[in-house]
């Protein structure tokens, strides 16, 4: 459980891929000659990295691989800060994107599953891991999820986040009225 004071203190989630926002699994192929890579991301996922940025926190990517993939995803959830290095120094890819915004480690949430995290989750205010995290990782957080990554994780800490800052209900219905609309009864008035 994330106690209130720890919530209200965390302003940046950073977010892993591969075994995070992802099952950890990589689709490689080979097409006229050309690399081409796919990951599969969950929704509901996605769904609670908008009800996140809904309350004014700011999700990050940082990641130990290098994929168009994650761009293209980064993009459509509107996460403007992403850190890619091929040579998984994500600490370093966080410590730039903490200084752009101005923040520090205690302002942190951070979500890891594997050892590249490691040094990471070692330094954020709130480490978590995902269900299907390594023993070691496990053992460093203070968070722990049931669900794994690219199953709804992220989702699951954003409800435990928000819920624990006192944001939950008024996220879920904001979006709910905004979807709510009848756009033909609208346009009749």
């Amino acid at each position: 459980m994330i106690d209130r004071e720890t919530a209200r203190r965390i302003r940046v989630v950073g977010l892993d891929v591969d075994g995070v926002l992802t099952d950890g699994g990589i689709y490689l192929g080979d097409v006229a000659g050309a690399r081409h890579e796919f990951k599969r991301y969950d929704i509901q996922d996605g769904l609670g990295i908008y009800f996140m940025r809904s309350a004014g926190l700011i999700p990050i990517i940082v990641t130990g691989r290098v994929s168009v993939s994650v761009e293209l995803r980064a993009r459509e959830l509107g996460i403007e800060h992403v850190a890619q290095d091929a040579e998984a120094q994500k600490l370093a890819g966080l410590r730039r994107i903490l200084d752009m915004l101005g923040e520090d480690m205690d302002s942190v949430a951070y979500i890891g599953d594997d050892f590249p995290d490691l040094a990471i989750l070692r330094r954020v205010a709130l480490p978590v891991a995902v269900g299907n995290a390594v023993p070691e990782i496990r053992a460093a957080c203070r968070l722990h999820l049931a669900r794994s990554g690219g199953r709804g994780a992220v989702r699951e800490f954003a409800e435990l986040l928000l819920r624990a800052r006192g944001d939950w209900e008024s996220v879920v219905e904001r979006y709910v009225s905004e979807r709510s609309v009848d756009r033909a009864e609208v346009m009749r008035s």
